[in-house]
């Protein structure tokens, strides 16, 4: 696997993860108290390098036939379920994920929360906000990065991909002080889901004792497959759509979390 496809991967994929956090902890920290909001975001933080810490050496014990079996096999449960929900949305079977509308009601719900305070916490509502966003997202980003990185040999690049995918939608996040609802995020959902499949599919044939033909090369052909019939899919499924008879004015239309 080339470094730069690698990158690549890895980086959309938690760039999609830092979105949806961000958006949590700045409705938390704009609408609530920052110095509680960014305590929580750095206990997440911190609760996410003891885990790389703990789980790296572990995945790294693990004989190579085994963990691109097992890895491939996660890699296709992500992919598949990714790839399901974005075509859905584009097709108008699901609501679009609107963070927009994900962050008014953070807002809502912070708003209208007691403050209360524990320890060197002063607003504990605010505290656990952010810290279950950080680690809840964070942990998809971890395993993004220790399976990717272990399969390729390269943990570091892997890690490289993300730091850099977080410390740019956090950088905007910063900046502008909104919800990122510009970020086209079913358009990179697809993507990621198209690419997690076909990591996964390639890692487990390869885990089995299988092979590619053209080696690495086949990764050029596997994903664009995955992609072409992932629209052929959306296409399809519009037009069934379209042929069906509405029965109320609120088909499609709505947002989900």
């Amino acid at each position: 696997m080339g470094g730069t496809a690698l990158f690549i991967a890895v980086f959309l994929a938690c760039l999609v993860e830092a979105v949806e956090a961000t958006t949590i902890v700045l409705a938390s920290g704009t609408t609530r108290e920052w110095r509680s909001t960014l305590m929580g975001v750095g206990c997440g933080l911190a609760s996410l390098v003891v885990l790389v810490i703990v789980l790296g050496p572990a995945i790294s014990v693990i004989p190579l036939a085994y963990l691109r079996v097992g890895v491939g096999g996660l890699l296709l449960v992500f992919g598949l379920q990714w790839l399901r929900k974005s075509i859905l949305r584009a097709s108008g079977y699901k609501a679009l994920h609107d963070e927009a509308a994900i962050y008014a009601t953070q807002v809502a719900a912070a708003r209208s929360a007691s403050k209360q305070r524990r320890g060197a916490v002063s607003d504990w509502y605010a505290f656990t906000l952010s810290f279950k966003a950080v680690l809840l997202e964070g942990l998809e980003v971890v395993f993004i990065v220790l399976t990717f990185g272990t399969n390729a040999h390269r943990v570091p690049l892997a890690a490289a991909a993300a730091v850099a995918a977080v410390v740019l939608v956090a950088g905007i996040g910063v900046v502008v002080r909104a919800p990122l609802a510009r970020v086209p995020e079913n358009g990179m959902k697809f993507v990621v889901g198209v690419m997690l499949t076909a990591f996964g599919a390639f890692w487990a044939v390869e885990g089995v004792g299988g092979s590619w033909p053209g080696a690495d090369a086949a990764l050029l052909v596997l994903a664009p497959a995955i992609a072409a019939y992932g629209l052929l899919i959306i296409v399809w499924l519009r037009r069934q759509r379209q042929s069906q008879p509405a029965t109320d004015g609120t088909a499609g239309v709505g947002v989900t979390p």
